[in-house]
């Protein structure tokens, strides 16, 4: 810009200093070269400013010849050649660059998140406790829980080896899986609601368990397909393409015991693999990985429970006070949940993925730009969508249910998933998760026919933002907090 001010200076010297200032108070410094070249409906303009290149605010040497200095520069000469509209008008508005803006949100969000972080740190102090991560790992109960737990696939394979050599009947096979199945998520359970121990102990273990019961129906599910795709081959009767890459029907505990320990939901044969580990890789996710827990922790102890121990339950008249307190917590919330993400889904699933040279570490897709629910659950979580699919939305099509029935079942099994991990642990049965699942799939099934209506994506995101993270989950972890706080006798008047 200064090079092109000095050339400007240097090939107009005529042009003088009380011209220039008015050109700088007139703004006309700031016209790109396109306002000078008139339109074709001027027909009284010199052609030869239809000739000036528009990528350039000043006139190019080679113009100089085939235009009049002191006619092009004067005083008297017209500005205001086309029609123009305003950059921030509704026609112009997306057609900007805004990039200059999304700065400006950034830095003033750093400023409230430190203003925060300070007034927070005034009024309450340091409230993160060095144990708090620490007493999870107390639990001895749970720990030796899941110790026992991998008993379980053992079982499981005990059961397909008999079936592989035709020492059981199906139905045999079938009912000792469906018992193995639901031991595996029970025995957890009973061990979290006969000993109470801390709240992060109980989740953590409740989620190993489901995930422990969806790997054993998916290893009985694809087992059982096998067996019955082999039998056909033998009979001569299979259906299956043969090009299709799958390998023949095995029992072998290495796979297995690869399975169980693979961030897969989906049980096979084989999986894609890296040729090598990256260690210096690892150790940096690890290290990752702890300071998102520290977050996490602070989050929690610092934000999150002051918050909640000043609410109060909204059933005895405090609607007012408890949606101010649900507000309030959903600035922490929607951090503690971006924090749970990424340490889940990128930094442990990879881990694991890299210890174990499992190649496919498409985990989560965009779901931060989801227009409706449909579609955030099918890019939040891969794995579990990945294994809904292939274990149940697909069989029900298969059986030619209709759509609407396979999502409802899809939902349904997934809202006593999540029941399970959030009401066991706080020893709190109210359905409050399994009724939050269950509401979304009028959701789910509208979701479609109103984005054809309202092609706006921009309106579906910001909906999804305020329905899930605005007033879901602030909403559901305060009366969880209530209900956990009234079944340890302390009330909150």
């Amino acid at each position: 810009m200064h090079e092109a001010v000095s050339h400007f200076l240097h090939r107009h010297a005529p042009l003088s200093l009380s011209g220039f200032a008015m050109a700088i108070v007139s703004g006309t410094l700031g016209v790109a070269a396109s306002s000078f070249i008139p339109d074709s409906d001027h027909s009284t303009t010199s052609p030869s400013l239809r000739k000036r290149n528009s990528s350039s605010l000043f006139p190019k040497a080679s113009d100089t010849s085939s235009v009049d200095g002191k006619a092009a520069h004067r005083t008297s000469s017209p500005v205001h050649l086309k029609l123009a509209e305003s950059p921030l008008s509704s026609r112009n508005i997306f057609k900007q660059n805004h990039e200059g803006l999304f700065n400006l949100c950034m830095v003033t969000l750093v400023a409230v998140i430190i203003r925060l972080f300070l007034e927070n740190l005034l009024k309450y102090g340091w409230l993160m406790k060095r144990d708090f991560w620490l007493s999870t790992f107390t639990a001895w109960p749970l720990f030796i829980c899941s110790l026992g737990l991998p008993i379980f696939p053992l079982a499981a394979f005990v059961v397909e080896k008999l079936a592989q050599k035709n020492l059981l009947p199906e139905p045999i096979v079938l009912c000792s899986h469906v018992i193995i199945t639901s031991a595996s998520v029970l025995y957890p359970a009973l061990v979290i609601l006969r000993f109470d121990c801390a709240l992060m102990s109980g989740i953590g273990l409740m989620l190993y368990s489901c995930a422990l019961w969806l790997k054993l129906v998916s290893y009985a599910h694809t087992s059982y397909d096998m067996r019955c795709e082999a039998k056909s081959r033998l009979e001569g009767k299979s259906s299956a393409d043969s090009k299709n890459g799958e390998l023949p029907y095995r029992v072998n505990i290495k796979d297995l015991a690869y399975f169980m320990v693979a961030p897969t939901l989906c049980y096979q044969l084989s999986y894609p693999r890296t040729q090598f580990i990256r260690k210096f890789w690892v150790a940096r996710q690890v290290l990752k990985l702890i300071l998102v827990n520290v977050v996490m922790g602070f989050i929690i102890e610092q934000y999150m429970i002051p918050v909640m121990h000043n609410s109060k339950p909204p059933r005895r008249g405090y609607w007012l006070h408890f949606i101010e307190r649900n507000l309030k917590l959903a600035v922490p919330s929607i951090g503690l949940w971006f924090c749970i993400f990424y340490s889940i889904f990128h930094l442990w699933l990879n881990i694991v993925a890299e210890l174990l040279r499992f190649g496919d570490r498409e985990f989560y897709k965009d779901w931060w730009n989801a227009k409706n629910m449909e579609e955030y659950w099918k890019m939040w979580n891969i794995p579990v969508h990945r294994w809904m699919v292939r274990h149940l939305y697909g069989p029900c099509m298969k059986r030619k249910l209709p759509r609407w029935v396979a999502i409802s079942i899809s939902f349904l099994l997934s809202a006593v998933l999540h029941e399970i991990c959030v009401s066991v642990p706080c020893h709190v049965f109210q359905l409050w998760a399994f009724n939050g699942m269950m509401l979304q799939i009028p959701l789910v099934l509208s979701s479609k026919p109103l984005q054809k209506r309202f092609p706006s994506s921009k309106a579906g995101n910001v909906f999804f933002w305020f329905l899930f993270c605005i007033y879901g989950q602030p909403n559901c972890v305060l009366m969880y907090y209530h209900a956990l706080m009234e079944r340890r006798g302390l009330r909150i008047d």
